[in-house]
């Protein structure tokens, strides 16, 4: 299933400390549907003192917060998402109630013709037999006592 929120859009939380705030996608992670918001769920973290960080220090930090938490912003409200695909093939993301496109994604297939043709079906290439056990005597090996 298409996520509602990609990377660079302008998102609501709507549940949490941060309920309200806006903010604009820098990463999602589908894997574990988690998103990370710009200036949204900061955490801070101490430095260790390194030869890269030779100060140390604490820093502040964006942290994941969970996919279902977010929503798109439209005219400066958090909006549902719905999907639509137009005539030249391309599919949309749409605001359910306002009905205006969020973004435009990429084009998913062609408009088909009302007609289409079936394409051939190839036959399996046939398999080489394998050939055929002799019947008769088995061989038993038998094991000898010490």
């Amino acid at each position: 299933m298409p996520a509602h929120v990609r990377k660079g859009d302008s998102v609501m939380v709507t549940s949490g400390d941060d309920k309200g705030r806006v903010g604009e996608v820098l990463s999602v992670d589908p894997k574990n549907a988690q998103v990370v918001v710009k200036g949204i769920n900061l955490q801070t973290k101490h430095l260790k003192k390194t030869q890269q960080a030779p100060q140390g220090g604490v820093i502040q930090r964006e942290a994941p917060i969970h996919i279902s938490k977010v929503s798109p912003v439209v005219d400066g409200k958090a909006v549902r998402v719905g999907f639509r695909v137009q005539a030249d093939g391309t599919k949309a993301r749409v605001a359910r109630h306002h009905g205006k496109d969020i973004k435009v994604l990429n084009v998913v297939a062609p408009a088909r013709s009302g007609a289409a043709k079936a394409a051939p079906v190839k036959a399996a290439p046939a398999k080489a037999e394998k050939p055929a056990k002799a019947e008769g005597k088995t061989t038993k090996t038998k094991k000898t006592a010490k």
